[in-house]
């Protein structure tokens, strides 16, 4: 998973925040899935719990999602896997 997102964010205290993020990775586990990524605020690597983004714009294309973000983000993922995949086999 790769791009430049920002994040309506809120935490597990119910603490809402916007983030700009470099996403890096996106982790699929038993009840959670996690977009992992660069805060910009801090230079710093954070995890976010999918379930808990109300929102996201692609800083890229300008594409806000406001529901069903996690099948957004997996089909992002995939689709750039598929990407790298192919780009993989034709420098072979």
């Amino acid at each position: 998973m790769e791009g430049a997102l920002e994040l309506h964010y809120t935490d597990q205290a119910g603490n809402p925040s916007r983030r700009w993020i470099i996403a890096r990775e996106l982790k699929v586990g038993p009840g959670k899935t996690i977009l992992g990524g660069i805060d910009m605020a801090d230079d710093g690597y954070r995890g976010f719990r999918a379930d808990r983004i109300e929102r996201l714009v692609d800083a890229e294309t300008g594409l806000v999602v406001d529901r069903n973000i996690i099948d957004w983000l997996m089909k992002r993922a995939e689709r750039q896997a598929k990407e790298r995949r192919k780009l993989t086999t034709v420098a072979k």
